[in-house]
């Protein structure tokens, strides 16, 4: 893959405790965020805790309720071993086997399997658009200015076509903007704008990705499209929620339908 920051989220220096002299304010970080994150999954389990470096006897306990979730021994310390465990689900996501007749398939299959693994972005010290999903989406940029929808689909695209041994950014370059691929797809012949789409749906296909269009030139979301209907596209969406932002707060599964929202359509078929 050419997006490789997610190993980077998949590891700590060393291992963690309370008060520990070994302690680093990142690696902490990431053992608070796992958690966190793993409490959206497992409510009950009260591993949610503050995202601020410091290992003290909150963080301590929320590691003792993961261990015993996970039905581990519950030392409150986090050694890789453990932290692998809360780190699974982006292993899962990135690592996890993936199949598929092709890169169309592939695509849409490395997707769904991302949305199995629940990414969701974090708050971190007031900023959205943050914690281990985003950084490694976005190539480890994170905060509120980063909406990170084309960092989820341009991920999706270099993870299967690297099963390919291709390399995405012969059809794109890499980049975290809508208007620059929208731009890329006009220039190249490979957008279809949404009047074209609405009159021939036919001409879409899985794994090709949509545009929300705001103006001919500037577009403001994107996603995957998994299958194409009479009237609509099933999605999967990063940086979007249940209403269909273009600044949510995770990866979707979801319904737009093209005939009521201006989507354009860039075509992966070059890199096929």
């Amino acid at each position: 893959m050419q997006k490789t920051q997610f190993q980077k989220e998949l590891v700590i220096n060393a291992t963690q405790k309370k008060n520990g002299a070994a302690n680093n304010k990142k690696d902490v970080m990431k053992i608070q965020s796992w958690l966190t994150l793993f409490s959206m999954a497992n409510p009950l389990a009260a591993t949610a805790t503050g995202i601020d470096g410091d290992f003290g006897a909150a963080t301590e306990q929320a590691v003792i309720n993961f261990q015993k979730a996970k039905g581990i021994a519950q030392s409150g310390i986090v050694n890789q071993q453990t932290f692998n465990l809360m780190c699974e689900p982006m292993k899962n996501a990135f690592e996890g086997n993936v199949n598929g007749a092709g890169l169309r398939q592939l695509v849409v299959n490395a997707a769904a399997n991302h949305v199995k693994s629940r990414p969701f972005e974090l708050v971190v010290k007031e900023q959205s658009n943050s914690g281990p999903w985003v950084r490694a989406y976005m190539d480890a940029n994170e905060g509120t200015p980063w909406f990170w929808c084309m960092g989820f689909v341009q991920a999706i695209i270099d993870q299967a076509a690297s099963l390919l041994d291709k390399n995405f950014k012969t059809l794109m370059p890499l980049t975290y903007s809508c208007d620059t691929v929208g731009t890329t797809g006009l220039q190249q012949g490979l957008l279809q704008r949404y009047t074209a789409v609405r009159n021939n749906p036919a001409s879409v296909k899985p794994g090709d990705i949509f545009l929300l269009q705001k103006t001919p030139h500037d577009w403001t979301h994107t996603g995957i499209i998994t299958a194409i209907g009479i009237d609509t596209f099933e999605t999967i969406e990063g940086n979007t929620n249940s209403g269909g932002s273009s600044n949510g707060n995770a990866v979707l599964k979801r319904i737009r339908n093209f005939r009521l929202s201006k989507l354009d359509v860039f075509s992966i078929e070059p890199l096929v």
